[in-house]
Formats: structure tokens, sequence, C-alpha cells
């Protein structure tokens, strides 16, 4: 089987968030995209307007419940994950013995965020697949990619698709002025973070 992981905080999950995953289980002929909600830890966001763990699990299972090629995965939110790809891996690989795994990453975490034992987690996948965020430029990407041995970079797949301009941070920040999230994100999630008053003041 071949499964994509897609990593993230999901702050909320948004239609961007499943339309990166359906596009990247066509292009990579994916058997399943597992949705991995990441644990708060010290390079989380901070601030007063995160959802909780069981909050973001939640909105991921009601958004992803039409598509059966969609799962969600708990794996990096138990007590004594790091919140680091190269430790999940491991988990995923065990939780699903002779899968197949590619991770996907948006552009924009790719280059801003400070990513550790990266050479670790490309050794672990089948690809590292590349999905076009934040206006971030192919010539970003390389930079950010520059100290991976060629073999390594033979791994690395970036994705030529319609830029997501959907943010989580843009739709928390929607919500706390009181604004609408409408056709922003899933309608049950919608429906969801209404109910539960999430992101408000």
């Amino acid at each position: 089987m071949k499964l994509g992981v897609f990593g993230g905080s999901f702050d909320p999950v948004h239609n961007g968030h499943l339309f990166v995953a359906e596009a990247v289980r066509e292009a990579c002929g994916l058997d399943r995209v597992l949705f991995v909600p990441t644990r708060e830890g010290k390079h989380y966001r901070d601030g007063a307007m995160n959802a909780s763990s069981e909050h973001r699990a939640q909105m991921i299972r009601i958004a992803i419940a039409a598509n059966v090629a969609f799962a969600l995965d708990e794996s990096d939110l138990v007590p004594d994950a790091t919140g680091y790809t190269a430790d999940l891996l491991p988990r995923l690989q065990a939780r699903y013995p002779g899968a197949v795994l590619s991770f996907v990453v948006g552009g924009d975490s790719l280059v801003r965020s400070r990513w550790k034992r990266l050479d670790e987690v490309v050794d672990m996948v089948e690809a590292l697949v590349v999905a076009p965020r934040g206006g971030v430029s192919h010539d970003d990407v390389d930079s950010a990619l520059a100290e991976l041995t060629p073999e390594r970079r033979a791994k690395i797949h970036e994705l030529d698709l319609p830029t997501v301009d959907e943010s989580a941070t843009r739709i928390r920040d929607r919500l706390h002025a009181g604004k609408t999230v409408r056709y922003l994100v899933p309608e049950p999630v919608y429906r969801y973070i209404a109910e539960h008053g999430l992101y408000r003041p």
C-alpha cells in the first residue's frame, strides 16, 4: 500500500488542505492519505486562539468523512510524541507494516520552518512531496534543500498545482474578528467551529 503522510497543526483543517491531499493522492498514485495532526509543542504556534488537539482531530475526522481515500492518524498526538517528522515516520511504519510512505509538505513550511533531521526524513520515505504554498518559488525550495545529497534530492517531488491561498492563520484571524469563514472550510467544520465557539475572542 502506498500511503501519503500529511502532517501539520490543522488549526483548523480547511479546503486548501483537502485539495492538496487529493491532488497529491492523484499525482503520486497513493492508495490513502493520512492526515496526521501534531501535538502542541515548543515549535507549535503560541496563542490563546489555538484549538485543542481533541478539537483539531475531530474537525479533521468530519472534514474527510466523505473521502474513503483519506484517514485520520493520531500517532503524533500521543503524550510522548516529539512533533518531529523524523520521530513520527518510524511510528507510522510500525503501524502500517509493508506500506510505502510519502511525506507531503507545503513549500512555505519547508522553506520557512527550521527542519531538523531532514536527511533522515528523506531516507525513510519514497518521496518528499512539496506542494506550492505561500508564494514560495522553485529557487526557494532549492535553497532549503541545498544540503541534501543528490541521491536524496532525487526523492523530492515538486507538484505543479494551483496555488492555494487559504491559510489556517487567516481563518483564525477572521473568526477572532467575528467574520465569516464559510466556504473557506468544509461545511461540517464551519458548523463545528460555530457550535463550539472556537477561535473566538
